[in-house]
């Protein structure tokens, strides 16, 4: 069985669909417009019964209007657009983000760590995130990993470009991929 098979009364979650070939992007729409679609090899229709939800980090409309992602699933899939802006624009967030990315990363490896200090959390709030909560979560696994348990996160222990960022208000992306 396929994704689609499995998903059968529930919700597919299609992330990164920006990235699909022009290919795939016909068959989804394919399978999204029939409510069907046919197993790899198989003869026999089957009847698609599942939510769709996709995601991207890329802005499809500038992609539908550059050629590389189709017009017609694109407003297939944007019945309810749903924005998240990047992280560096919602600094307001990465408190709750980070405490909640520590308490599950500590539970996952049967560690103890209560919490980060307050200086390592404004540390990190002035950081610009330019891999957004990938990278945040990333950073903060490190930092459990290597942590001595019942002892918080402090702001010596968080990668130097970090800790030196300045105010996200005057920082930087150097990797931004989509215009302001």
């Amino acid at each position: 069985k396929g994704l689609f098979e499995v998903a059968a009364g529930g919700v597919i979650f299609l992330d990164e669909i920006g990235e699909m070939t022009a290919v795939t992007q016909a068959k989804l729409l394919r399978a999204l417009e029939n409510r069907k679609f046919k197993r790899v090899g198989g003869t026999v229709d089957i009847q698609l019964d599942a939510a769709v939800i996709a995601a991207s980090n890329r802005d499809l409309k500038a992609e539908v209007k550059a050629g590389r992602f189709r017009e017609d699933l694109f407003f297939r899939l944007n019945v309810v657009p749903i924005e998240i802006p990047p992280l560096r624009k919602r600094n307001q967030d990465v408190e709750a983000i980070t405490l909640a990315l520590v308490e599950r990363t500590a539970k996952d490896l049967g560690r103890r760590i209560p919490g980060v200090a307050s200086d390592a959390l404004e540390a990190l709030r002035n950081y610009a995130w330019p891999g957004n909560v990938r990278e945040l979560g990333n950073v903060m696994e490190r930092l459990v990993i290597l942590k001595q348990d019942d002892e918080p996160i402090q702001l010596d222990e968080l990668p130097d470009e970090i800790r030196v960022a300045r105010s996200t208000t005057t920082a930087t992306c150097p990797y931004e991929l989509l215009p302001e």
